[in-house]
């Protein structure tokens, strides 16, 4: 408990109406004193009741703008009085590293050092991309310039050093290494002791020149994974092993795609990742059970590809065989208590799936009532399900708490979408559009567009309690993963949806949008109301299904006879407004509510975030992610610039993530074979190739590849694990390298089975394997 008199105060210079306040923890605002030459203050006899704090900005009454993020009043000297100097902060150019990633990971410190105790003069900063052997420290005029003082980094990324002081001293910060003393650039920095009581000095983040820190990893869906104790599907036991050969890689990223539960039909086409019937629940799937029948673990374990449907089935037997003899825990009775608001309402769920079917629209609606109606009669079912996911929650957290230790980031996936008949939608149908679903336009990938099926947000509800549902699936997901890709991240700005019971993405539109009213269309001389004169979807314009009069010109409507059918005037125009509705007329519009609810989503979370910003991108897009420190997704194969064949690896901005591809596209090994022309000129022109083009990707047109995006100025490279093993004859997949795809976007229905060929423990063993790797990575700069 802070028992002193706190002075805050900083230099911020208002415009006329603009004041500052001091943001407490609990949301609470204190007006401050402004004190003339841009100087505001706050005097506190009770700092302890405002908890971690942050200035705003405020004019009328109203947040104008917020500190990047809040402050601590954590190991502050002195019993007071204690006067803190601060500087606004903005989002520094080093927000990622802020992230759990590296403060609990990739930087985290091995023994960490408290402050000493005393002095009347404390200089506290935040500096997080030191590496774990790195310490902060000052040099100044009170030592003679000689013996440098090391800063406490207790709470890291925080630094700070007591000092006793009487006369104003000047001083700098230096890091120290084994490489040495690296002193910061510019001027020398000035501190003056106060006459009575302790200062807190709170300084802007020092600069070193150092080459900026670039790590690489590798992405694989869990399913996917293959060890000697595996049961014909990865596990989250399997974890570990994965995490031992990055080690040995040199890889300090592992990338997996969703595991949240997706069971519904009890099919193979439960499979989609993607389609989860809850955000918050584990898939019982990659739970490691001892006791499994041997024989058909073996045959399972050595299926070329993942038997969804056998898998599960035998799981199930066996958790329930298991769950017969057990008893709970006060581990289980904390997870239950813990997780209480998601984990229930799934039991629940789970119950009724089984006994009525996934159709949640037959069911009773939910309510607190039911659900305890269901408690009581089903009180062993709902147990059983509250089991199951406290075994998976265990495991992983075990997996977890093992990547850490040995310095690897597990990195999650947001899905944009939720499942209309997932226990989100039944329990609170309020947040969901579930008339409506959500896709994606025409691609070169799918010219018919995409039908996710998924209903779109109810944005409006959601920001009525400041995006509660996110932030607690965001809580959920931290547990697991410190850094997280946001699924379609162009969602957040807007979606594309397509009105039930339509199945074409062609028939869908931006939501929201700033559609067309029927009056300015007929007075451009369109009928937005004509019939189609060719199949349902040829037409030019679709109305809006909640502004009954008001109409989106069709995508790709060029293609079709109403547009032949037009006059070349009208032709014209009819392009003028389509170029504007598609790449102009939106992107304030979509700017500001992008802004708003991904600031809202990033704020309340620790995890490093990257987006995946691929597709159709409004002009926007890009600044909103540079203002939040969002990692751009860089795919070769799928180029931002209009009119280019192919991506410049060497081109890629540093706060983003290269990447060879994705889960929805061919591997290199296919995609080199799918259009050789074009690889061709790739391989002569970006990689320098000579003489006869080999129509195979080998080894060395692999690692050409692979190197190339080693050394791009991105901050990761994340490439997947099919692409890594085309480094080695030995690891390669030997058979048709299309097989080797996870999934097809344009399949709707695709079974995701993908299975790697050859273990873990194959891969650790290969002692000349891993070391290429490792040396690529190495030679590229980029560390673990």
């Amino acid at each position: 408990t802070l028992k002193m008199t706190l002075n805050l105060g900083l230099e911020y210079h208002t415009r006329w109406g603009e004041s500052l306040e001091l943001e407490c923890r609990d949301g609470r605002r204190l007006p401050m004193e402004y004190r003339g030459s841009g100087y505001w203050s706050l005097e506190l006899d009770s700092p302890e009741s405002i908890g971690s704090y942050r200035y705003v900005l405020v004019e009328n009454g109203r947040i104008k703008r917020r500190e990047w993020r809040s402050r601590s009043l954590e190991n502050l000297p002195g019993e007071g009085p204690v006067s803190i100097r601060d500087a606004w902060r903005e989002s520094p150019a080093d927000a990622p590293f802020y992230s759990s990633a590296f403060t609990k990971v990739i930087f985290r410190r091995r023994k960490k050092s408290p402050a000493a105790e005393g002095g009347n003069v404390q200089l506290r900063l935040f500096a997080p991309t030191l590496g774990p052997d790195e310490r902060l420290a000052v040099v100044s005029s009170l030592t003679g310039w000689q013996t440098p003082l090391l800063m406490a980094d207790d709470a890291f990324p925080l630094w700070t050093l007591n000092l006793e002081a009487r006369e104003p001293f000047s001083y700098k910060f230096v890091i120290l290494s084994s490489k040495g003393l690296l002193w910061e650039d510019g001027p020398d920095r000035s501190a003056e002791p106060p006459a009575e009581g302790s200062i807190v000095l709170a300084d802007a983040a020092p600069h070193f020149q150092r080459t900026p820190w670039k790590g690489a990893g590798v992405a694989v869906p869990l399913f996917s994974l293959r060890t000697e104790n595996s049961f014909g599907i990865g596990e989250f036991t399997d974890i570990p092993a994965l995490v031992d050969w990055a080690v040995k890689c040199g890889l300090s990223f592992i990338q997996l795609l969703p595991v949240n539960d997706t069971t519904m039909s009890g099919s193979w086409q439960d499979s989609y990742p993607y389609n989860a019937n809850s955000s918050f629940a584990l898939h019982p799937q990659f739970i490691h059970l001892e006791g499994m029948p041997q024989e058909l673990k073996r045959e399972l374990n050595t299926l070329p590809k993942v038997d969804y449907e056998r898998v599960n089935r035998a799981k199930r037997e066996a958790l329930e065989k298991s769950f017969g003899s057990w008893e709970p825990s006060p581990a289980y009775k904390r997870f239950v208590k813990e997780n209480h608001y998601w984990l229930l309402p799934y039991c629940v769920y789970s119950v009724l799936r089984d006994g009525r079917g996934p159709d949640i629209s037959a069911w009773p609606k939910w309510s607190r009532g039911l659900q305890e109606s269901i408690l009581r009669e089903k009180e062993r079912e709902v147990a059983f399900y509250a089991y199951v996911q406290f075994l998976a929650d265990s495991q992983l957290r075990e997996a977890v708490a093992y990547a850490r230790k040995n310095g690897v980031v597990l990195k999650g996936d947001l899905p944009i979408g939720v499942s209309r008949l997932s226990a989100d939608a039944w329990t609170h149908p309020e947040l969901f559009h579930l008339d409506s679903q959500a896709g994606a336009p025409p691609d070169p990938f799918a010219e018919d567009g995409q039908n996710w099926g998924f209903p779109t947000y109810n944005w409006e509800r959601m920001a009525s309690d400041g995006y509660r549902w996110w932030k607690k699936r965001l809580k959920r997901m931290s547990a697991f993963f410190d850094a997280f890709r946001i699924d379609h991240i162009l969602g957040f700005f807007r979606i594309w949806e397509i009105p039930v019971p339509e199945r074409s993405g062609l028939m869908g539109h931006f939501s929201p949008a700033l559609p067309y009213s029927g009056e300015e269309l007929h007075g451009l001389g369109f009928c937005p109301e004509a019939a189609p004169i060719g199949p349902e979807n040829d037409v030019l314009f679709l109305e809006d299904p909640r502004r009954k009069g008001y109409f989106h010109p069709r995508i790709d409507a060029s293609k079709t006879r109403s547009y032949a059918a037009l006059g070349d005037s009208q032709r014209e125009r009819f392009d003028a407004l389509y170029e504007d509705f598609f790449y102009h007329r939106h992107n304030g519009f979509w700017q500001g509510g992008a802004v708003e609810k991904l600031s809202a989503l990033l704020r309340s979370t620790g995890m490093l975030a990257c987006g995946e910003d691929l597709g159709m991108i409004p002009g926007c897009v890009p600044d909103v992610m540079r203002r939040l420190s969002l990692l751009s997704l860089e795919i070769q194969r799928m180029p931002k610039a209009p009119g280019n064949p192919w991506a410049s690896p060497a081109s890629y901005p540093y706060l983003s993530v290269a990447a060879t591809g994705t889960h929805d596209m061919n591997t290199l090994r296919a995609w080199w074979e799918e259009d050789p022309k074009l690889t061709e000129r790739l391989w002569r022109e970006a990689l320098g190739g000579k003489g006869k083009f080999p129509e195979k990707c080998g080894v060395p047109e692999a690692e050409a590849v692979i190197a190339d995006h080693l050394n791009s100025p991105s901050m990761l490279c994340i490439l997947p694990l099919q692409d890594w093993c085309a480094l080695s004859e030995s690891r390669r997949y030997p058979g048709n390298p299309a097989d080797e795809r996870i999934n097809v976007p344009a399949v709707s229905r695709y079974y995701w089975r993908y299975r790697m060929w050859g273990s873990l423990e194959d891969l650790i063993a290969d002692e000349s394997f891993c070391r290429k790797i490792r040396s690529l990575v190495k030679e590229s700069g980029r560390s673990k």
